[in-house]
C-alpha cells in the first residue's frame, strides 16, 4: 500500500507525519518542486520510524508514484500567503482558486500519467473547486475533495466542549463547501444519541445563542490558528491520513467528504461511503428547509467560483 503526497509545505509535512505515525501505509512517497526539501522531510521523519509502525518513507519524483493507491495533493498558495485570512471577506479560501488552479493544471497530468488508478484527494484550498479542476484535467481518475471532513471534526469538538463530553460521542456534520458558505446540520446533531434540542432544553439554553458563537468558531477556525501559529496544518494532516487509510483498506467508512454532485453541478461535501475507488456512494441526509436552502446557496457560490477559472 502506497501513499503519494504532492507538496511538502506545512500541510504536506503534517500529512506525512500523521501518515507515518498512524502507519497509514507501508510506503509513503513525498514529491516536491524542490526535491531537496522532500528529501529533508523524509529523512527527518525516518529517524523516528523505528519507534512506531513499519513504514518506508522517501522523497521521489512523479515516476515514483507508480502503484500508489491514493495521492494527497497539498501543493499551492496557502491562506496567509494568498491573503485569505479576512473574516469579513465572503470569498474566504476561494480567493486562492485562480493561482492554485493553475498549479493543478501543471501537476495533475504528471500524477495520472504514472498512477492512473490512484484516488486523487485534493487537500489544497479551496479543495472543492480544485477537485472539479482536477476532474476536468483527468476525467478518468477518481477525485475527492477533503471537503468538510475537518470542519465536521471541529463541529464535534466544539459541541463536546460545550456539553462537557468526549467529542467522539458527538454526532454532528458540516456539509457543502469547505469555506464561508458551509452548512451546519444542527437538525440532526446528537450527543450520545440525544438530540441537541433536548439537551439545550434541559440546560435552559437557547440554540440561536450557541449556534451564533459556535458556527463562527468553526467557520473561521483556520484563521484563528493562523493568527497564532502561521499555518493551519495539524488537523488537516491527521484527517487526510485517515482518508488515505479508508481508501487503501477499502474501509467503506461514511464521512462528509467532497465529490462531484451531478444534481448541483459541482464538487461539494455530503455524507459518503469511502473505499478503494474513492466515493462509492453518496448518502443524502435529512435536512431542515433552512439547511436545504443553505446547501443550494453553498453550491451556487462554488459554481460561480469554478466558472471564473474555466
Amino acid at each position: 500500500m502506497k501513499i503519494g503526497i504532492i507538496g511538502v509545505g506545512n500541510v504536506g509535512c503534517a500529512c506525512a507525519m500523521a501518515a507515518a505515525i498512524r502507519g497509514s501505509a507501508r510506503e509513503i512517497v513525498l514529491v516536491n518542486r524542490t526535491r531537496k526539501t522532500a528529501q529533508a522531510v523524509a529523512t527527518d521523519i525516518r529517524y523516528g520510524i523505528p519507534l512506531g509502525r513499519k513504514v518506508a518513507i522517501a522523497d521521489g519524483d512523479y515516476d515514483d508514484l507508480a502503484g500508489a493507491g491514493v495521492v494527497l495533493i497539498t501543493s499551492g498558495v496557502n491562506e496567509k500567503t494568498g491573503g485569505a485570512t479576512d473574516r469579513n471577506d465572503p470569498q474566504g479560501r476561494l480567493k486562492l482558486l485562480d493561482k492554485n488552479a493553475e498549479i493543478y493544471r501543471q501537476i495533475v497530468p504528471k500524477i495520472v500519467k504514472v498512477a492512473p488508478r490512484a484516488v486523487l484527494v485534493v487537500v489544497t484550498d479551496p479543495p472543492d473547486p480544485l477537485a472539479d479542476a482536477a476532474r476536468e484535467i483527468a476525467p478518468e481518475s477518481a477525485v475527492m475533495s477533503m471537503g468538510t471532513y475537518l470542519d465536521s471534526q471541529r463541529f464535534r469538538v466544539h459541541l463536546g466542549k460545550h456539553f462537557g463530553v468526549d467529542p467522539a460521542h458527538v454526532e454532528a456534520q458540516v456539509i457543502g463547501d469547505h469555506g464561508t458558505s458551509q452548512v451546519f446540520l444542527w437538525s440532526s446533531a446528537r450527543v450520545g444519541g440525544v438530540a441537541l434540542s433536548a439537551l439545550l432544553r434541559e440546560r435552559s439554553e437557547r440554540l440561536p445563542e450557541l449556534r451564533k458563537s459556535l458556527e463562527r468558531d468553526v467557520r473561521y477556525a483556520n484563521i484563528t490558528i493562523i493568527e497564532g501559529h502561521e499555518a493551519s496544518q495539524y488537523g488537516i494532516g491527521i484527517v487526510s491520513a485517515r482518508v488515505a487509510e479508508m481508501v487503501l483498506t477499502d474501509e467503506r467508512a461514511v464521512i462528509p467528504i467532497g465529490s462531484f454532485q451531478k444534481n448541483f453541478g459541482v464538487t461539494l461535501s455530503l455524507p459518503s461511503v469511502v473505499g478503494r475507488t474513492g466515493v462509492a456512494e453518496v448518502l443524502v441526509p435529512e435536512m431542515s428547509d433552512e439547511e436545504r436552502s443553505s446547501l443550494e446557496k453553498s453550491a451556487a457560490m462554488l459554481r460561480s467560483a469554478l466558472d471564473r477559472v474555466r
